[in-house]
């Protein structure tokens, strides 16, 4: 934290000091702008790409640009046929990936990523390289404070 004085008063023998922390100020008039979860547009992005499943989705059509619906599901083996539909889903809504079906029977799903989707990427390559980097240290981490 950061404090600061400031003088109050000064009498024969002294001067009143008075500290004050304007960090704490600061940081207050600054968090309040992101209380609101729904407003917060870190907190609304991270909630998104932070489940289990979405990063993985990403960078996976990253690789295979076009992927059908059964591809992406044998290629991620651990997820459940519900979660990938909600996953994919969600990133639809918000414009990260596109869905584009084709009238024939059976019906063809395809998925890839958006412009936008792409310009997420670079992001999450900063991130993957960072956790690949730090998880040794983060497993012995988690080791001592288990302990």
């Amino acid at each position: 934290m950061s404090y600061k004085q400031e003088r109050t008063n000064t009498s024969d023998s002294y001067a009143e000091v008075r500290y004050v922390n304007y960090q704490l100020i600061m940081d207050e008039k600054e968090l309040t702008k992101y209380s609101n979860a729904e407003q917060c547009p870190v907190r609304n992005v991270v909630d998104r790409i932070g489940d289990k499943w979405s990063l993985l989705v990403l960078l996976l059509l990253e690789e295979g640009e076009v992927m059908r619906f059964m591809e992406i599901q044998k290629t991620i083996e651990t997820i459940s046929q519900k979660m990938l539909t909600v996953t994919l889903k969600a990133l639809e809504a918000d414009g990260l990936v596109k869905r584009t079906v084709y009238p024939q029977i059976p019906p063809k799903v395809e998925y890839k990523l958006t412009e936008r989707g792409r310009s997420l990427l670079p992001h999450l390559h900063g991130l993957v390289a960072w956790a690949v980097e730090n998880m040794s240290n983060i497993e012995e981490s988690r080791k001592h404070f288990a302990s």
